[in-house]
């Protein structure tokens, strides 16, 4: 199973819900692995966010999987790529190099969580590198968790507030990107979350017809709900919405 896009946040219980129930159903229909892409949560300023709260609870829904046998990785997305060991090795979770590839339910794919495709937007590029280096890391996580959920807040506002002076084709994946990391992986389907825009694409690369799927992100509350994930069982990809693992 593939999900991304969650975006837990503090007083949003519907998602939580919806993560919980989803979880607790993994073992009644032969979940065999959970593949988390990234943005589980909407901020993440360290791994003592874990300690209580939120993380707290996600952490004790996650801790049930793998006494059940069923394996969870996670690719850090652009809001939680802060989630280190200190929260996924005690609950068995793989932290995934971001791209990574996988054979899963007999399907080939290659995972990332989709915002290293957005090369149209610059400035988010040049954010990305500068949040991903090792000192600025070190530096954030030295501050009070206070401190650090004071500086995200601020991270998250200031995003929103870039965001609505982009065109949306400049947050949404680059074609060549697209194009280059599938020419690095003959015959592997690319799966990624991040642009919120779900939908199977196909596109012709050197005379062979390739597939790039996208994760849808949840909002319960939507009208229609949005959320769910893909499947990858007997060698194809189903997606299934946030009522049931059902066709969509």
């Amino acid at each position: 199973m593939f999900i991304s896009d969650l975006h837990l946040a503090p007083g949003q219980n519907e998602r939580l819900d919806a993560f919980v129930s989803l979880i607790e159903s993994l073992a009644a229909h032969r979940i065999a692995a959970l593949y988390i892409l990234g943005d589980l949560f909407e901020a993440w300023p360290g791994d003592d966010a874990g300690d209580a709260g939120l993380g707290q609870a996600v952490g004790a829904a996650l801790s049930s999987l793998a006494p059940a046998g069923i394996k969870v990785s996670f690719i850090a997305g652009n809001r939680d790529f802060l989630l280190g060991e200190r929260f996924a090795g005690p609950l068995g979770i793989d932290i995934l190099a971001d791209p990574t590839v996988v054979t899963a339910g007999g399907v080939q794919l290659v995972l990332t969580h989709g915002d290293l495709l957005c090369t149209d937007d610059i400035a988010y590029q040049a954010y990305r590198s500068e949040v991903r280096d090792p000192q600025w890391q070190a530096r954030f996580l030295a501050q009070s968790l206070k401190a650090r959920e004071a500086i995200a807040a601020d991270l998250r506002a200031k995003s929103e507030s870039a965001k609505s002076g982009k065109a949306a084709e400049i947050m949404d994946v680059n074609a060549d990107a697209v194009a280059n990391l599938l020419a690095q992986h003959p015959r592997r389907i690319l799966l990624h979350g991040h642009t919120h825009r779900p939908r199977r694409h196909e596109l012709l690369l050197d005379g062979v017809l390739r597939e790039r799927w996208v994760l849808p992100d949840w909002d319960p509350l939507a009208d229609p709900p949005r959320g769910g994930g893909v499947l990858a069982r007997e060698g194809r990809l189903v997606p299934f919405g946030l009522t049931g693992l059902h066709r969509l």
